[in-house]
């Protein structure tokens, strides 16, 4: 019984606990509402059911009786509404809400209610209800203010007292709703009549209480609220002036009603004649109202009583949206609906505005398809422009339904999206063909021809366009086919492979021919001729094939172009090869008197100069405008031939200055390169090659059967191949190389890096605050005068600048120490003074003045000399200056200040005698200097009172200070003279013989006083030397950064409401919100939390946090117990995670910087700036109702939570921390999805989606701003994009920055976003940027060596290598997040990414091949930074690093890349490849070097003829086989990978800094796990281009505290490593066993380092970088969880985590096709080689050659596969039977076993031949098993897959064992497992680490002995 009532106390703790926390706003759930929070939304969507709950919910406690009458009526609505519950969840709950209002609101005492009278009582409460909250008399002051016209000076006063009303409002309005309800039931005369005027006076005079709770976005347009200020500045007031509704429109009719209390505008028009839906119209007016508004801003118009929009701001936004849709008509070559934009007046305008944004906001999926769009507006917009000339206004009649207002979506994208849809259900979740479905593209690209009107409009169903699939019948792909094959990378990259081989064949040309240039030579080099016609002709037949699958539906200029260009190159191929072979006929002439010759070499220098001036006219600049201004169709033909037009990558040019840099850039490359290759691989081969050539035949090995009388040619090309491997992928080595010393060189250009360190923090401070004004102050702050300056001074220039400078100084230090990274006295230290006071002195952060006074006072008390010589000594240090300085004038002002009378005449005194012997230079004459330090305590003792508030006796404690301070001056510290003057003072004399001096002090009062005094006493006390403030290293880090981007170009700001202004975007599925505290405090098998990490981690922040929170460390169950401190520590913990709890947080810091901005600029309305004055304080900015507005106007942050609605309908724990951080932001705004079950057309059960925008209300609840329904499901192609495209229509602005929710943000960069912005109108080339690159610092460094790793590879990456592909190469593209988008570009062109299924998987950097192929333009900012978290666990890297490389080969394949390849200029496009997919392709090499290199030599091992050859050809290129095979190591483990993270170190850290990181990072292993990381691209790479199955991958993103199990390890990396890795590892063991190396095992280990190196890393990376790896306990446990994954049988529902056989079938799943499964067949033909090479080489075969060996070891291997059926059978019959087996199976062992020994006994088989048969057999072996699983189904029907499962098993055994043995004996050493853990984790987690084994061991056993 005791246990149970200490639970039942816990409970009610808890209970208690929770309540306590709704109760103070701290809570994990939003504010309870009973009943009300369960309303479900089918209901909410038309009635106002939650809100009547609601309102009983808050009278309940004044009178149960009406709040049981507001529930009836709820009830009574929604039985109304859904008589049948039909909808989600109104059945549950309606039956609670009869459960409530029969138990919780009936009458207690169980009489009968008597319901005629509920009318009378409600009535009755409501008229009591108004009285008590005086309603009236509230209406009546809304209503003077509102007449007077001068309310906006007191909003801040109605913002407060409104925001308290809103409940009542809102209660009234439920009561009103009910009370029209009721009355219609009771007669009109008495209650009735009442209510009936009631009702009228409302509806004439109702605007507080509904102008206050109608939902809004951020305008309030519906009704104007007097808490919301955006809707009273003018240039709000003047968009919405100007979309009012004119007596010039049509007239609608007389019963349209409109919502709110706004007049008629052109929106309610749309939404009348096209049936739009009312909350797209609502959405997009105030879309088209804000876009307008801030146009307007930024005109700088004189504010005027009624604002007019200027003529120039529509005109920007009209030419801006509609931009696409005029280069869409002049393409098509169409007429636009207008005639042009003169023509026009800015109402039609407005209306072509309005029209585009309403179809774009309702379009759903069809947003991708931005030319369909297009045509949808161009007939919308002709047949609106009938409509606008008729009198009255009808509806379209295509828009013409009964289903009320949405008959735009079922008639206009219903259609498209069904089409669109059924075309999804053919892709088979994605692993379909691409060519057997229509994508997005495909859909789109159908409007890039003017056959697209042939569709009609309205659209006619039966067309191509809307064809279903479906029984055979389909519509074709448009214009491009992504066929799955690796041709795509010399289809769209064929120059680059043309070029590279041509010059490989003329360098081997010049290197075989002694590098001689003659005639001779000369002839053999134009046999690049032929190559290159053939190689072209490779090319176009390319094309031909590749598109099949689009011939019926793809354009015939299109199909006439492949099929001219296919003939064309054809002939040219046969022509060129058929003169140059007759020119070799006669090429032993030697003289140029050939014919052929001559003809050979005109034919080639017409077709170059063709191909020249073709390239020059397409890609240079200034010729690209002629060719585009010709209108000669011979000319256009052969442009249209030699290049492909589409609607998109037209005019792929740049500045002739850019190109030409980029230009010399490549020629650099191309000369390091062929220098290399020509010296250092072709040259050493040749002589080697042509005495192989020469040999005489030589003795094979083996049965040769192809090398028979070919000059050794498979030898040969087992020499060359490695070196042509490395040839073809070493251009990206030299590109590294390139690209780091440019960006470096940029970078200190840029001046990156020059402020590295706190010391120069400290030195170069007094320079901030001028660059700081400079870069980042707006005109309106630096113009504002303040007390005493004067511009003319440069001290008093200084004094403005760090007035202006420190309240934005001491905003970032508050958030840095609200985020923890400081402490309360490091917080003190490192805040400024304002600056705005009297003091003449710039008054600098105490963290650089401190104990300069003390060290002062000990340079006076040493001074022998002058007091110009003393000066000089102080200022050698200008911060100690200062302090002497600062300390002289506040002591002046504060004494001035306390004393009065004789007093004040004392202290003048004083002062006028010293500050005379400083300019006598007699100061030390004057003073006495030793008493300085008495004098400073007697004054330090005076602060030190007069800092705290006053009393009496610290009034008399002060005076008495100063007296003793007036004392100890006089009597001691003045020189003699002085002092006795002093004493002889009649008045001052006087004063104290009377005892009156010095008897009051006036205590300070005055804020400037008081900041004085303060700041004083910490001066004269701080002591210790604050050179290692602040000692955080990320308070560190992000001071050094801002302070040295404050020196760094950048364009200057604007003020806040003439910005640009921009959106935040984040989408989010499923991730962490917020950290639980069960899931902070739950310990893994180690005993290690996830909060006792974090405490080890960041032990500094943890301490700052408990002194933030009042709470010492040795109470942490303090923290449990309080409620508000518990959250704090989910917040604490979540902001040092990836979650969205961090990202809102960083992201808010926008609103927070323009709220501070906006606060210093004093924006007023109708104002002049210039004529006020202003402090500069920044107290209450955020409390600013103006501030606030203009923030808002300027700024929005949407967060698309795709399955909120579904998160919040199953009450998950993301849902509730949602909403908690909606109350906690009150601009934050969630989109979602919600559906809602339907009855469909058939009345079959259907689905409705919408996409819903919410904020927090004042309850604390989520209020439905626009519910916007959806043609379907929207999720059709990829999730991520998708779930940004739902939600875009809800975001604002004219840039949009994409941010993940694994990001963070920080306050002193969102400061200087508005100079980020300004670089939209920045010149940056040819075109404005439509993309801003910005810079990202990875915060998960920290965590572990690998996320050091990833955190260094992924900084090089965002800085030296973005800066270097913005500029020169401008080949940068959206690598994800966070750059900044121009959104009205982008959501004009397809949106800010592409969704189709798989080929998109990669859907970021699609953005930017869009954004570039449409003419835009992207750059790359370093000035400021953005947070960003990476993957931290070599699982969930390997994950990441899957999904990247498997979107590289689905982007291989896409028309993207191919039209990239295809229209960038031969640089541009080779900058293009080496930095995309080409990345990949050369990671892929440098693997395939490995295997190329080391089968070859195999190959000469088996066949004999290494030593042959070596013992007649003394040399076998061993030089250029070093430089092969040294290049691709350096490759392998990341040399080239690290160069430009080396230099970036160098730059930004310094270089001792750079050596040190580099050589820690080798000893944490860096080259194992960039070695394995290769392996993973790799293998995802070609797996994706082979067989498809790109997919995304979860990577998780948490911390990785855990152990990973030897069989996860195993499952995740036993097909992309360990199998490769064995494979390497047999290989290398035949080259040593059977291979020639002269120089012995030495020889051979330095030639194969880099496969021995590549064997281990691929094998044991998991293992080494697995936390606790190393431990036996886990190693035991590790190897018992693997034999029972093993050998557990899989099933039905098994998942492959659980059983082998299952993940066996799911590793098969890639092999798809007949395609797929003969490339497969012929990779695994590989293996052959081993088995026919070691049979003869047995002892057994001995010089014997013949196939019959082969072939009897094939008998042999059958024998041995028949042993193995016969010990791995178990039938499934009878007893007797399985006696018979086991008696066969004993026999045969034994008979094995006596047949093994007289084999070896009686004939020449030895024991070394036993190893080597296995050696053989092994990969024969795995050779069956691919070709089985290859043949998967044939396999099947002969019965034999379960014997192969069998197989397969023992296979993965092996492998198993082979790798576990080394874990398990390094296990058997603990220093082993110690040391890893320093290698994985830093010092302090170590520690932590081994604290907590401790503290687990001695838990279990005190458990184990309770028992």
């Amino acid at each position: 019984m005791a246990r149970v009532f200490d639970n039942w106390n816990r409970l009610v703790s808890a209970a208690l606990r929770r309540d306590q926390l709704r109760a103070t706003g701290h809570g994990h759930e939003r504010t309870s509402s009973g009943i009300a929070g369960s309303v479900p939304d089918s209901l909410q969507r038309t009635t106002n059911v939650e809100a009547i709950l609601q309102a009983a919910d808050e009278i309940q406690s004044q009178d149960p009786n009406v709040a049981r009458i507001l529930c009836e009526q709820a009830y009574s609505m929604a039985q109304n509404l859904d008589p049948n519950s039909e909808g989600r969840g109104v059945l549950q709950f309606k039956t609670g809400l009869m459960s409530v209002i029969k138990q919780k609101l009936a009458k207690k005492d169980g009489a009968r209610i008597d319901r005629n009278h509920d009318v009378e009582r409600l009535w009755d409460f409501y008229q009591q209800y108004k009285r008590r909250h005086k309603v009236d008399d509230i209406q009546n002051e809304e209503k003077r203010w509102r007449e007077s016209g001068n309310f906006s000076a007191n909003i801040g006063d109605l913002e407060l007292r409104f925001s308290e009303m809103k409940r009542v409002f809102a209660t009234l309005r439920a009561l009103v709703e009910v009370m029209e309800s009721l009355s219609k039931d009771v007669p009109s005369d008495g209650v009735g009549r009442l209510i009936t005027d009631e009702l009228r006076r409302i509806k004439k005079s109702d605007a507080t209480m509904s102008a206050e709770l109608i939902p809004y976005n951020i305008v309030p347009l519906e009704a104007q609220s007097l808490t919301n200020a955006i809707g009273y500045f003018p240039e709000v007031r003047a968009a919405m002036s100007a979309i009012r509704y004119s007596d010039q429109f049509p007239r609608l009719p007389a019963g349209f009603e409109i919502s709110g209390q706004r007049d008629l505008d052109m929106f309610d028009l749309l939404e009348y004649v096209f049936g739009f839906q009312k909350d797209n119209v609502r959405n997009q007016r105030e879309h088209v109202v804000l876009a307008l508004a801030n146009a307007q801003s930024r005109l700088d118009i004189p504010v005027e009583t009624d604002p007019k929009l200027d003529e120039r701001a529509i005109r920007e936004v009209f030419l801006k949206v509609l931009d696409n849709y005029i280069k869409w008509c002049r393409y098509l070559r169409i007429r636009l609906v207008w005639n042009s934009l003169e023509a026009i007046n800015k109402d039609r305008k407005l209306f072509l505005i309005s029209l585009y944004f309403c179809i774009w906001g309702e379009a759903a999926n069809v947003r991708f398809l931005p030319e369909c769009i297009c045509y949808i507006f161009h007939h919308m917009a002709r047949e609106l422009d009938t409509i606008l000339d008729h009198g009255d206004a009808i509806k379209a009649a295509y828009c013409t339904s009964e289903s009320g207002s949405s008959t735009f979506l079922e008639r206009c994208i219903l259609p498209i999206y069904t089409t669109m849809s059924k075309e999804t259900e053919n892709n088979n979740n994605g692993k379909a063909a691409h060519s057997e479905w229509r994508n997005y593209d495909d859909f789109n690209e159908y409007f890039w021809s003017p056959a697209c009107f042939e569709l009609g409009w309205p659209m006619k169903e039966d067309s191509p366009f809307l064809l279903k699939p479906g029984k055979g019948k389909r519509t074709g792909k448009s214009s491009f086919v992504e066929h799955r094959t690796f041709f795509h990378l010399y289809r769209s990259f064929h120059r680059l492979w043309i070029f590279l081989i041509i010059m490989f064949q003329a360098l081997a040309i010049i290197g075989f021919n002694k590098g001689k240039i003659n005639l001779n030579t000369f002839k053999t080099l134009l046999s690049i001729g032929p190559t290159f016609a053939i190689m072209n002709f490779f090319e176009s037949c390319l094309d031909v094939v590749l598109m099949f699958g689009a011939y019926t539906s793809a354009r015939g200029m299109a199909i006439s172009r492949l099929v001219i260009r296919f003939f064309w190159c054809g002939f040219s191929s046969v022509f060129v090869l058929y003169m140059y072979l007759k020119l070799w006929e006669e090429r032993n002439r030697n003289t140029s008197d050939s014919l052929y010759f001559r003809i050979y070499v005109l034919v080639l220098g017409v077709y170059a100069g063709l191909r020249i001036l073709f390239a020059l006219l397409l890609k240079l600049p200034s010729c690209h405008r002629l060719s585009e201004m010709s209108d000669q169709s011979f000319f256009q033909f052969f442009k249209w031939i030699y290049q492909e037009r589409y609607f998109v990558g037209r005019g792929l040019v740049e500045k002739t200055t850019d190109y030409l840099s980029y230009v010399l850039f490549w020629l650099v490359i191309f000369l390091c390169k062929f220098t290399f290759t020509y010296f250092l691989q072709i040259k050493p081969l040749v002589e080697p090659t042509n005495i192989i050539v020469d040999l005489p035949p030589v003795q094979y090995s083996w049965n040769d059967l192809v090398s028979k009388n070919n000059h050794n040619v498979l030898t040969i090309a087992s020499l060359w191949a490695p070196v042509v491997a490395i040839y073809l992928m070493d251009i990206h080595i030299w590109y590294t190389l390139l690209s780091a010393i440019y960006g470096a060189v940029m970078g200190a250009r840029a001046r990156l890096g020059e402020i590295r360190s706190v010391e120069m923090v400290h030195k170069r401070f007094e320079s901030f605050p001028e660059a700081f004004v400079r870069n980042m102050v707006s005109p309106k702050i630096k113009r504002i005068p303040f007390e005493g300056q004067a511009s003319q001074v440069s001290h008093d220039n200084n004094k403005t600048y760090a007035a202006i400078f420190s309240p934005f100084w001491n905003e970032i230090i508050k958030s840095l120490r609200e985020e923890d990274y400081l402490s309360n006295r490091e917080m003190d230290l490192l805040s400024m003074p304002s600056n705005t006071g009297s003091l003449k002195l710039v008054q600098w952060p105490l963290f650089l003045l401190s104990s300069k006074i003390l060290l002062a006072i000990d340079l006076a008390l040493d001074c022998k000399d002058t007091q110009a010589d003393l000066w000089n000594r102080v200022c050698k240090d200008e911060y100690l200056a200062y302090a002497v300085q600062e300390c002289y004038f506040s002591i002046e002002k504060i004494l001035h200040s306390l004393v009065d009378g004789e007093g004040r005449l004392w202290v003048e005194r004083i002062f006028r005698e010293i500050n005379s012997s400083i300019s006598e230079g007699s100061l030390v004459i004057t003073l006495f200097l030793q008493k300085l330090p008495v004098v400073l305590s007697r004054f330090t003792a005076l602060t030190g009172l007069l800092t705290r508030n006053e009393t009496p006796e610290l009034a008399k404690g002060a005076a008495k200070a100063m007296y003793d301070l007036y004392d100890i001056v006089t009597h001691e510290l003045l020189s003699r003279d002085l002092r006795e003057q002093l004493d002889t003072w009649n008045i001052l004399l006087r004063a104290r013989n009377e005892g009156r001096l010095f008897s009051r002090i006036e205590w300070p009062k005055d804020p400037d006083i008081k900041e004085q005094v303060k700041r004083l006493h910490l001066l004269l006390t701080v002591k210790d030397s604050a050179a290692n403030i602040p000692k955080n290293l990320e308070a560190q880090r992000r001071l050094e950064f801002f302070t040295n981007s404050l020196f760094m170009d950048m364009p200057p700001a604007k003020p806040v409401s003439e910005m640009m202004p921009f959106c935040v975007f984040t989408p989010y599925y499923s991730e962490t919100v917020l950290y639980s505290n069960s899931e902070l405090n739950v310990e893994n098998e180690d005993g290690i939390s996830t909060l006792f990490y974090l405490q080890k981690i960041f032990p500094d922040e943890w301490e700052n946090f408990l002194e933030r929170i009042d709470q010492n460390d040795s109470v942490n169950a303090d923290l449990q117990e309080s409620s508000v401190s518990v959250l704090e520590l989910r917040f604490w913990a979540s902001y040092r995670g990836q979650t969205l709890a961090r990202t809102v947080r960083g992201m808010m810091y926008y609103r927070r910087a323009l709220m501070l901005q906006s606060f210093l600029e004093t924006r007023s309305r109708g104002d002049d700036i210039s004529s006020q004055t202003s402090s500069y304080a920044t107290q209450g900015f955020q409390s600013s109702h103006e501030a606030r507005a203009q923030a808002d106007i300027k700024f929005t942050y949407v967060i698309s939570c795709q399955i909120y609605g579904q998160q919040k309908q199953r009450k998950a724990p993301e849902a509730t921390d949602i909403a908690l951080l909606l109350q906690r932001n009150e601009a934050l705004r969630v989109a979602f999805i919600h559906v809602e079950d339907s009855i469909g057309p058939e009345g079959k059960p259907a689905k409705e989606y919408y996409s819903k925008l919410v904020k927090a209300d004042a309850n604390g609840k989520d209020q439905e701003i626009f519910s916007i329904k959806l043609p379907g499901d929207p999720k059709l192609g990829e999730g991520k994009p998708e779930n940004q495209n739902h939600a875009i229509i809800f975001t604002r602005g004219e840039a949009v920055q994409t941010i993940d929710m694994n990001q963070d943000n920080y306050l002193e960069e969102a400061i200087k976003m508005r100079n980020l912005l300004e670089e939209f109108r920045e010149n940056h080339g040819l075109r404005p940027p439509t993309i801003l690159g910005v810079r990202e610092h990875v915060f998960t460094g920290s965590v572990s060596s690998l996320a050091w790793f990833m955190s260094n590879q992924e900084t090089s990456f965002v800085t030296l290598g973005q800066r270097v592909l913005a500029k020169p190469l401008k080949v940068r593209m959206h690598y994800g997040h966070p750059d900044v988008f121009d959104r009205i570009f982008h959501i004009t062109r397809g949106g800010i990414s592409k969704a189709s299924r798989v080929i998109n998987i990669s859907e970021d950097i699609f953005a930017g091949f869009n954004s570039t192929l449409r003419q835009g333009n992207i750059t790359h900012h370093e000035y400021i930074q953005v947070g960003k978290g990476r993957d931290v666990g070599l699982n969930q890297i390997a994950l990441f690093e899957g999904k990247v490389a498997g979107g590289n080969g689905e982007q291989v394949l896409s028309r993207d890349v191919y039209r990239l390849g295809q229209l960038f200029d031969f640089f541009r496009m080779m900058s293009f490849f080496f930095t995309t997919v080409g990345y990949y392709v050369c990671t892929m090499m440098t693997v395939l070097t490995v295997y190329v290199f080391l089968y070859g030599r195999v190959y000469l091992a088996f066949s004999g003829l290494d030593e042959g050859i070596s013992s007649q050809a003394k040399i076998l290129g061993n030089s250029a086989l070093d430089a092969v095979l040294n290049a691709q190591f350096l490759v392998q483990i990341g040399i080239f990978t690290a160069v430009p993270m080396i230099v970036g170190f160098i730059l930004e850290l310094g270089l001792l800094q750079a050596v040190f990181s580099f050589i820690t990072m080798q000893l944490q292993l860096c080259s194992v796990f960039f070695t394995f990381s290769l392996g993973t691209r790799t293998h995802y790479f070609g797996r994706t281009i082979l067989h498809g199955g790109a997919k995304y991958r979860a990577t998780g993103r948490g911390f990785v505290v855990r152990h990973i199990k030897f069989a996860e390890n195993y499952r995740l990396y036993s097909r992309s490593h360990f199998v490769k890795a064995l494979e390497v590892a047999v290989l290398l063991i035949v080259y040593i066993a059977y291979g020639y190396t002269k120089g012995g095992a030495v020889s051979f280990v330095l030639l194969t380092l880099s496969s021995l190196f590549l064997v281990i890393s691929w094998l044991f990376a998991p293992y080494i970088f697995n936390p606790s790896g190393f431990e036996w306990q886990k190693t035991v446990e590790d190897f018992d969880d693997w034999t029972n994954w093993l050998m557990y049988k899989g099933g039905v529902g098994v998942k492959g985590d659980n059983s082998w056989e299952s993940w066996w079938d799911e590793e098969q799943i890639h092999i798809q096709t007949l395609r797929g499964r003969i490339l497969e067949t012929v990779l695994s033909l590989r293996f052959v080689i081993f088995q026919y090479g070691v049979v003869y080489k047995l002892h057994l075969t001995g010089k014997d050659t013949s196939l019959a060996i082969y072939g009897f070891s094939w008998v042999v291997l059958a024998g041995i596969v028949m042993i193995f059926k016969i010990f791995t059978f178990s039938p499934k019959r009878s007893t007797n039977f399985q006696l018979m087996l086991r008696f066969m199976q004993g026999v045969t062992a034994l008979g094995l076993i006596i047949a093994l020994c007289l084999v070896v006994l009686f004939t020449d088989l030895s024991v070394p031949d036993l190893f080597a048969s296995i050696l053989a057999f092994i990969p024969t072996g795995w050779l069956i098993l691919c070709l089985a699983i290859t043949w998967k189904r044939v396999v099947k029907s002969l019965g034999l897959w379960d014997f192969v499962k069998e197989f397969a098993r023992m296979y993965d055994a092996g492998m198993g064992i082979i790798i576990f043995a080394p874990i398990a004996i390094l296990s058997w050493f603990p220093f082993v497992s110690t040391f890893q853990s320093r290698l994985l984790f830093n010092q302090a987690f170590s520690r932590g680490l081994e604290i907590s084994l401790i503290l687990a061991g001695n838990k279990a056993n005190v458990e184990a002995s309770s028992f």
